[in-house]
């Protein structure tokens, strides 16, 4: 893009191509046939596509396809246009895929040059085509040998606004990723038209990060109150900064850079100022499947569209267009990637340390959140992440939603329910060390806000948890120890069904010796499914380098049943109460006074500069 204030035409979506490092699922964007190959540029980065005579490539894929509907609902969208740069003579098809009826098509014969781009009116393709359209082209070879260098969807139509971007990245110990981020970030910078509107802060938690000095990169140490201090803290630097909007980050930042682009373009076109980008989210596991595509919150979070393969397109279009419309009740953005209008955060992160002030910071500041196709951040499986620390951090982060927000209410028993349903979730899989967690976090929760307050660097119960920690803590992989028989898939429904009602043998005598001890791979240790009739499980994680081991245990299992009927009847006599208490102080601990005090951040503007800089 150039000065986009003044160009006739404005770029709102360029290509982006297979990256080493990030994802290299070809069909995630460009389906080729006949000889063709990806050129690199002398820097590294892509020089674009090489054609011979007949073969063709296809874009009808979830990085490069134009999702119409989001734009001219969203943005009001007008005109559209399809930029090609190249050198050669190509046919060139672009479809309209509206939902529930048949594709439009218009075909064309060109001839690019170098410095002679060829621009393709689509204004009437795409207002034909309904409001839930999906736009994407195909090139095929002509003649002899042709390049495809870069393509671009445009517009004539006016931006609203002239989005400053400040990415706040959090990290902690990962001084190699930090500092990888960094590189990419600057490499991107230097050679894009946002390099005078995009900047990058990170938040140094471990306060032991050091980086050369960059143009527009800021490292700040910061006390280790987790993610949500860490992103607040990026939150309040990027106001200081005078930024209209930021993006809450990862530090890895496994993403494409060009998604800052695209999500630049939406928040500059959006007609709503409230309007935040919420990036997708893939497991590094399987590159080509969708993790989730925004999740909602009720009761507990629902992750949108897992499992999608985004090769078939089939698949991937149906996402596509269903996001194009209304977004559904309690959709939040996770903060590996979330870009919002700082104007619209009225409320702060609640101090959760981490997990769940995503979903608190989305649904009590009232966001229009947008998903953008290719907008996206490949992210270590979940899978690996669970513990009991996680668990415990989980379940007191979805009661404590239902007790600060109004419009999550769902009375006492809804919330116990919440409780109940992640405890019953574990008793079955013998995690007994999960579920003495999940009963610290009730207990936790009973204590009011305040205690969150309290333990806003969680140091004491994150030292709590990992004493509790014992079978479940990972060991490396013994080669001298047999493992038991895999299970790759749940046992039979009469099978599952008797031992229910067993409550998986805790109910039968001797069941310790008589279940059976099995294996899980790291995909299925989190089924409940697999676990029933076994006595011992053997949990492998995905390289098979770590495992742990649970065993059936009464008196374990009694204890902590016990221990979660005293909590549950308390916490039922203590409902109303905490209610109040929560909704009363919610406002006050997402406040800016409040993080400024919490970040010892009360001091002149010029001294927070000053800090900054140095």
């Amino acid at each position: 893009m150039t000065d986009a204030a003044a160009a006739e035409f404005t770029a709102l979506q360029g290509l982006m191509w297979p990256e080493l490092g990030i994802c290299t699922e070809q069909e995630l964007y460009l389906r080729t046939t006949g000889p063709t190959g990806p050129v690199t540029a002398a820097d590294g980065t892509s020089g674009g596509y090489r054609f011979f005579a007949g073969s063709s490539a296809r874009f009808d894929t979830w990085f490069n396809l134009f999702n119409a509907g989001i734009w001219k609902r969203q943005c009001a969208l007008q005109s559209l246009f399809l930029l090609l740069e190249g050198k050669g003579r190509f046919t060139v098809s672009v479809f309209a895929a509206p939902r529930g009826r048949s594709w439009d098509r218009s075909n064309h014969i060109v001839e690019l040059a170098e410095d002679c781009p060829v621009r393709l009116d689509l204004t009437a393709l795409m207002q034909a085509a309904g409001d839930a359209a999906l736009l994407f082209f195909e090139l095929r070879a002509a003649g002899g040998e042709a390049l495809l260098t870069q393509a671009s969807w445009q517009t004539q139509d006016a931006p609203r606004r002239t989005p400053q971007l400040a990415l706040a990245v959090t990290t902690f110990k990962r001084e190699t990723e930090a500092a990888r981020t960094a590189e990419r970030f600057c490499a991107f910078r230097a050679r894009s038209w946002m390099k005078d509107h995009v900047e990058l802060i990170i938040t140094d938690n471990g306060q032991s990060l050091e980086l050369p000095p960059r143009d527009g990169v800021t490292v700040i140490p910061n006390e280790n109150l987790g993610g949500a201090g860490g992103f607040t803290r990026g939150l309040l630097e990027a106001r200081a900064r005078g930024a209209s909007h930021c993006l809450f980050m990862d530090d890895d930042a496994s993403i494409h850079m060009e998604s800052l682009e695209r999500s630049w373009m939406l928040l500059a076109y959006a007609e709503d100022p409230s309007t935040a980008v919420a990036g997708a989210m893939i497991s590094e596991q399987h590159r080509w499947a969708i993790w989730e595509n925004g999740a909602c919150f009720s009761s507990r979070c629902l992750p949108l569209f897992m499992g999608t393969d985004l090769r078939e397109f089939k698949q991937m279009a149906a996402m596509e267009q269903e996001i194009s419309g209304p977004p559904p009740q309690g959709l939040y953005g996770g903060w590996w990637y979330f870009a919002f209008p700082l104007e619209q955060a009225k409320h702060l992160a609640f101090p959760f340390f981490v997990r769940g002030d995503d979903v608190s910071f989305s649904l009590a500041n009232e966001f229009n959140i947008v998903r953008l196709n290719g907008v996206v951040s490949f992210q270590e499986s979940f899978t690996e992440k669970e513990s009991p620390q996680t668990w415990y951090l989980d379940l007191r982060s979805h009661m404590a939603h239902h007790l600060s927000l109004p419009r999550l209410d769902v009375g006492a028993l809804g919330v116990l329910k919440i409780a109940v349903w992640f405890f019953l979730r574990n008793l079955p899989r013998m995690h007994y060390d999960t579920l003495a967690a999940i009963n610290l976090a009730v207990e936790d929760v009973m204590k009011g806000p305040g205690f969150f307050d309290a333990n806003a660097d969680m140091a004491g119960r994150r030292a709590d948890i990992k004493a509790l920690t014992g079978a479940e803590a990972w060991q490396d992989m013994n080669p001298q120890v047999a493992l038991p028989p895999l299970r790759s898939k749940p046992p039979a429904a009469w099978r599952r069904y008797l031992m229910k009602f067993s409550l998986n043998g805790l109910l039968i005598p001797g069941f310790g010796r008589l279940g059976r001890k099995i294996t899980l791979e790291a995909q299925n240790r989190s089924h409940i499914g697999y676990a029933w009739g076994a006595a011992e499980i053997t949990c492998l994680n995905a390289a098979r380098s770590k495992y742990y081991t649970v065993r059936h245990s009464k008196a374990a299992a009694w204890r902590e049943i016990r221990r979660f009927a005293g909590n549950a009847r308390a916490f039922l006599k203590a409902y109303d109460r905490l209610a109040a208490e929560y909704r009363m102080q919610y406002g006050s601990f997402t406040s800016e006074t409040y993080w400024q005090a919490k970040l010892n951040l009360a001091r002149q503007p010029q001294d927070m500069q000053q800090e900054a800089a140095e």
